[in-house]
């Protein structure tokens, strides 16, 4: 064999060697990615499943365990089914053909810091806005803010992030303010009908805060062309439904005692209609495909039935902790997750 024959045999097996190498990292990533997108749904689920048995805990209408026994079939029910959210989070908000596995790995990892830093002191901010929030961060360091899709961001994003809460507020106050006029006598039947509440905003929970772990997988899966449409693959489905109900399961009372406690008073009549309010927005948001905040509908609302009691009725410094944890989520998100993504530039590319 010539030397040159030796040197072109050697460049091939070289060409394949690193081929390969490329193949088993891209692997790598997308293994990931899956990973930490089922971490990042387990953290929705016992950041902002608090929200869901904030309620039925105060009112002290079942114990705690059995609070989060129920809002964890009623998550994990929810979550099995599909909205528009799944959709919006995938190819809703970023160009998915520019999407890059080092980009959504970032946007995940940011939303999962955000989450342990909200959760560490207690603010219940939001895990929907924290993963948008390091969405758009990392696809504005990785391709600019033309692969940004502004149009549906501020549509689906920003409008219902500022209104979702204002009105589920409205909502819970016209709601309360009815309860009370027509003085109803039977105060004990709401014991009842709060679990019914309390299950049907799990059950709306699950249907939109799980949807978004499901997208961002698949945007992975995407990028990687493990897949080539955006059909949400049936085991992304089914491993996030679980994920959020373990999540659930573990609980997280640090901002279940912000919720439940450091707002307003309740009773089984105002746990009524905070959850009665609350579920309504946010399974119409659902199917609108709007990927809003569970933790700031429950917290509006929570305020609008504490409201119906007269001003002093609310705990208004608690309530300006979690207005100032809704404006900053995306932002510090973004920034996070903007900042990991140069990280991770240097060790994929």
């Amino acid at each position: 064999m010539t030397k040159r024959a030796v040197n072109l045999h050697l460049s091939h097996l070289l060409l394949n060697v690193y081929c390969l190498y490329e193949e088993t990292m891209g692997l790598e990533v997308v293994f990931l990615i899956v990973v930490l997108g089922l971490v990042f749904d387990y953290t929705n689920g016992f950041h902002d499943a608090a929200n869901v048995v904030a309620t039925p805990i105060a009112t002290k209408i079942v114990t705690p365990l059995v609070a989060i026994i129920i809002a964890t079939f009623f998550n994990f029910l929810g979550a099995t089914q599909i909205s528009g959210v799944a959709q919006t989070i995938t190819t809703g908000l970023v160009d998915a053909a520019d999407a890059t596995q080092a980009m959504v790995l970032a946007a995940v990892v940011g939303a999962i810091f955000w989450n342990f830093l909200t959760w560490y002191f207690g603010i219940p901010s939001s895990s929907s806005y924290a993963l948008v929030g390091g969405l758009i961060g990392a696809a504005l360091m990785h391709g600019g803010p033309q692969i940004i899709i502004w149009r549906n961001v501020i549509l689906k994003v920003i409008i219902p992030m500022v209104l979702s809460p204002l009105v589920g507020f409205l909502l819970a106050y016209f709601i309360m303010r009815l309860l009370l006029r027509l003085n109803t006598q039977d105060r004990k039947a709401f014991r009842y009908f709060q679990i019914i509440s309390a299950s049907f905003l799990a059950l709306s929970h699950g249907l939109n805060d799980a949807q978004k772990s499901m997208g961002i997988i698949t945007l992975g899966l995407l990028a990687a062309g493990v897949i080539t449409t955006s059909h949400i693959p049936l085991w992304v489905i089914g491993s996030c439904a679980v994920m959020m109900a373990l999540g659930t399961a573990t609980g997280g009372f640090r901002i279940i005692k912000t919720m439940a406690y450091e707002i307003t008073e309740l009773k089984p009549i105002q746990g009524f209609a905070a959850e009665a309010s609350s579920s309504v927005v946010i399974l119409l948001a659902s199917f609108l495909g709007m990927p809003i905040s569970s933790t700031h509908m429950i917290a509006g609302s929570i305020t609008g039935v504490g409201s119906a009691r007269g001003s002093k009725a609310v705990k208004w410094a608690t309530a300006k902790k979690i207005v100032w944890a809704w404006v900053l989520t995306i932002p510090g998100a973004a920034l996070v997750a903007g900042s990991i993504f140069h990280i991770f530039l240097k060790i994929f590319v």
